[in-house]
């Protein structure tokens, strides 16, 4: 036990990060409760359609009734215009959202789940997504931490704790829980580069790393099954396995069919072993759907321009910065920098190429990627001899971005 509190776990850097993630829990915290107090409105939660719906397939499904999206009942067309479906059955995610949605609500007592105390439970539903969106946080910095070292680390934890987007995704404020997403395909990815890394240690590989194999298999589980087409991780994350290991490419494919089995083994358990629904479902499941006709609009390429600097406004002036220094200076150019960059460009234009709910998804998975780019690139900048100045611009337009995020985010109506 003692020597798991060490000063390496437990030290400086881990409680600046706790509190940074508290600011953003608090953040997100005030948004929800300006969603649903909504004050001399007796009878209104201030919850969404689709969030509705949510709730009650997945209470159905935890009571033993239908599976969530699988398909959902009710007549053609009753749905909302953001569940996308096929004859009732939901094309873009399995009962994962609806589950996590309606679980936390087991925990009250049901002769209480009325529209009078709906301003105390209606919180419950999303704390699984505040719990998602702290946990990509946290997984952020661990990451960024090791890639970009410990000014990197901060920096890309400081933009992510006050970014609009991740702070409204892990609310769920007036839009989807896309967070799952992010948190998924964030993690399927790093946890694959980790497991690469880990292959060239002079042990019994594929046993060695039954804790990863584990761990990629519940992010593969995460990312797909909370968007069908996030399916391209399970491809991504076999290509940086084969590319990082190339002398244990064996091992390498082995852990990653044991990955993708236990993932499948995942999903088919949120359709609760229901073979024929397991099959129905896939078989009406959006795993792709892109249309590479949006990349002939400028109006898409503008409106992604606009979705990234919502996700964080400080890119408008660090990702230019960013992207000049890592064509210019090949010192920046290594694995660290250019693996979470390549993953970013892919994510943004898989957000273009699908303009419908998918795209969405997409895009918030690029930006913990896009955040470790320029964490990485400007930590570089901050080892120069110019290292003060850019140290003392660095923060201080950091500083600026965090005051602008929370004097807007008082600004939010309630409602």
């Amino acid at each position: 036990m003692i020597r798991f509190f060490t000063r390496e776990r437990f030290g400086r850097p881990q409680f600046i990060a706790f509190f940074l993630l508290l600011a953003f829990l608090a953040q997100a915290a005030w948004l929800i409760h300006s969603e649903l107090h909504v004050p001399h409105l007796p009878g209104v939660d201030g919850t969404s359609a689709s969030e509705q719906v949510r709730i009650a397939a997945g209470w159905r499904q935890l009571h033993g009734g239908a599976l969530a999206g699988a398909p959902y009942p009710g007549p053609p067309g009753a749905l909302p215009t953001e569940i996308p479906e096929d004859h009732g059955f939901d094309t873009e995610q399995s009962p994962l959202i609806s589950l996590l949605t309606a679980a936390p609500l087991l925990a009250w007592p049901q002769r209480l789940l009325d529209s009078e105390s709906s301003q105390y439970w209606r919180w419950l539903p999303r704390l699984p997504f505040l719990a998602c969106g702290a946990f990509l946080g946290a997984s952020l910095w661990y990451v960024a931490r090791r890639l970009c070292g410990k000014a990197g680390g901060f920096l890309a934890l400081t933009l992510y704790c006050f970014s609009p987007s991740m702070i409204q995704a892990s609310a769920v404020w007036h839009t989807e829980p896309e967070v799952v997403v992010a948190w998924g395909a964030f993690g399927a990815i790093f946890t694959a580069i980790a497991v690469a890394h880990t292959l060239y240690a002079p042990r019994e590989v594929v046993l060695w790393n039954w804790r990863r194999i584990i761990l990629l298999g519940v992010s593969l589980a995460i990312a797909v099954g909370s968007q069908f087409s996030m399916v391209v991780v399970v491809p991504l994350a076999l290509a940086f396995l084969l590319y990082l290991a190339p002398i244990r490419r064996g091992a390498a494919f082995s852990i990653w069919i044991a990955a993708v089995l236990l993932a499948l083994a995942l999903l088919f358990a949120t359709y609760f072993f229901h073979p024929h629904a397991f099959v129905l479902g896939m078989r009406h499941a959006s795993f792709w759907g892109a249309t590479w006709r949006s990349f002939t609009v400028p109006g898409v390429y503008r409106q992604v321009g606009l979705q990234t600097l919502r996700a964080c406004p400080a890119l408008a002036v660090l990702l230019p910065v960013a992207i000049i220094t890592y064509v210019l200076w090949a010192r920046t150019r290594y694995f660290g920098n250019t693996a979470p960059g390549t993953v970013a460009l892919l994510f943004i234009g898989l957000g273009m190429a699908h303009p419908h709910v998918a795209g969405a998804g997409y895009l918030l998975a690029s930006v913990p990627f896009l955040l470790i780019f320029v964490s990485g690139v400007i930590a570089d900048l901050m080892e120069t001899s110019s290292r003060l100045l850019v140290t003392a611009c660095v923060w201080g337009l950091v500083a600026a971005y965090v005051l602008w995020s929370v004097l807007a985010l008082a600004e939010v109506p309630h409602g």
